[in-house]
């Protein structure tokens, strides 16, 4: 059963929903949305990314915007519960989406590799 996400649990910035506007008038129709993942990062911990998807599942959270949706699974979610995302632009051709507020728990220690979980990510 799909679930409707609110902005306690999953925001966009205004600027992160003008991107997002943006970027969907550039793609094909049978994308259904812009599907929030997250992926094991080895020592530095938990990374995540966005991508277009084409399904949305059973097990998806969905927060609808005018002309866009973002689809977030339920294990997903559970790491980025009251995370709000970014679109970040200082005009030198380094734009990125950042997420904000990601909690400090799901970070991994680094001993050995030398890397470390940083806050922001680009889609």
């Amino acid at each position: 059963m799909l679930q409707s996400l609110t902005d306690s649990e999953l925001r966009l910035t205004e600027n992160a929903q003008h991107k997002m506007t943006e970027l969907f008038r550039e793609v094909d129709d049978s994308i259904a949305g812009v599907r929030v993942y997250a992926t094991p990062g080895g020592c530095s911990g938990v990374s995540f990314g966005m991508t277009f998807t084409d399904a949305i599942n059973a097990n998806d959270g969905v927060r609808e915007y005018s002309s866009y949706k973002l689809v977030v699974d339920d294990g997903t979610l559970e790491y980025l519960r009251g995370v709000e995302i970014d679109f970040v632009d200082q005009g030198d051709g380094n734009a990125t989406f950042v997420f904000n507020n990601l909690p400090t728990a799901q970070g991994g220690g680094c001993g050995t590799c030398g890397s470390s979980s940083g806050g922001g990510c680009s889609s």
